[in-house]
């Protein structure tokens, strides 16, 4: 199932007039939940449901109670309290022990969908944004702020609404990925990437490579000459860079694209002695690197084959990602 708010716009969009929707946002917890506030979910009249709001426990009465919205069209608050049990909540069997708050909003073209089709476009083309959503009963009214500058933005937000409670949370595009090599290991990176909500630009300029039957799941496949792709604008888009095409030539000449892409991450296929060369043909020195080189990369989950291999790297790249430090929550590898 897609979780990512761009996976849930997407099948929105395609199906928005055929269905009538709800639109769930958690927008306040309390104690231990399963997801926070600012998670989403979408659901329709077929009782389809698109992302979570729980470990699947609270989705079948969210849904019963999202159908009142398709009868008045106002806005609907719900709230599922597992600290009391008196609670609908211990009828439901849930034993997370805290509060969720969720806000339920019809979408239609009375309400100009929410202005999802703005959120949907502006994550489309990379913008990070702010989404409000009034917090009441009443007839939604929603809205889409970019965000050019933080601090100028969060004094417009303040000063914009003042009538009614107003859920605020900053909505980022789907992280981009670009993989450069498309041999056997490229494509579960592409697949459990492509799984997690990530978009991916593979990069591979060798004749037989890159064959897009084996790689449906790529936004982008390009199969040009690496060291020709200095002006591409996905350079200045991109979140994680993975270099792996098996060649010290090729890896020499990704390594020094995207010194000057906007990468937060940058991981290398290799061992260390054989990462040297890579540095020298590439004309470059660990100390002069623009961006911090993963190297060897990965984290130290174990097993060699090329599944393994990508859920360590990609596991590396989303602690960097998330602002993790990728340590075991129970502290049980540390026995």
């Amino acid at each position: 199932m897609a979780n990512r708010i761009t996976q849930l716009l997407g099948h929105w969009s395609e199906n928005r007039d055929q269905h009538l929707w709800v639109l769930a946002t958690i927008v306040e917890t309390d104690g231990s939940s399963y997801r926070k506030a600012g998670a989403m979910m979408l659901i329709n009249d077929m009782g389809q449901y698109f992302g979570l709001l729980s470990g699947g426990c609270l989705e079948s009465d969210i849904m019963r109670q999202a159908r009142r919205c398709w009868d008045n069209q106002q806005n609907r608050i719900i709230e599922y309290d597992m600290r009391e049990e008196e609670d609908l909540a211990w009828q439901l069997g849930i034993g997370c022990g805290g509060m969720v708050r969720i806000l339920l909003q019809p979408v239609n073209s009375d309400n100009s969908y929410l202005n999802l089709d703005e959120l949907n476009s502006c994550l489309g083309q990379r913008q990070h944004v702010e989404y409000h959503q009034q917090v009441d009963e009443g007839f939604p009214q929603n809205e889409v702020l970019p965000i050019i500058d933080e601090l100028q933005t969060a004094v417009a937000t303040k000063n914009k609404i003042r009538s009614a409670d107003v859920f605020v949370q900053q909505l980022s595009p789907a992280p981009l990925l670009a993989v450069f090599g498309a041999g056997v290991d490229a494509k579960p990176v592409v697949g459990i990437a492509a799984e997690l909500g990530w978009q991916v630009i593979l990069i591979d300029p060798r004749v037989g490579y890159a064959k897009t039957e084996f790689f449906l799941k790529a936004k982008q496949i390009i199969r040009q000459p690496i060291d020709e792709l200095q002006n591409a604008t996905w350079l200045t888009q991109i979140d994680i860079a993975l270099v792996l095409t098996h060649n010290i030539k090729l890896d020499a000449q990704a390594l020094k694209l995207v010194q000057n892409s906007s990468a937060k991450y940058v991981g290398l296929l290799g061992p260390t002695h054989r990462t040297d060369r890579v540095l020298d043909i590439a004309k470059l020195t660990r100390s002069n690197l623009s961006k911090p080189l993963a190297n060897p990369v990965g984290l130290r989950l174990g097993g060699e084959l090329p599944e393994s291999i990508a859920l360590s790297m990609l596991s590396e790249a989303h602690a960097i990602l998330e602002n993790a430090n990728a340590l075991s929550i129970s502290g049980v590898l540390n026995q």
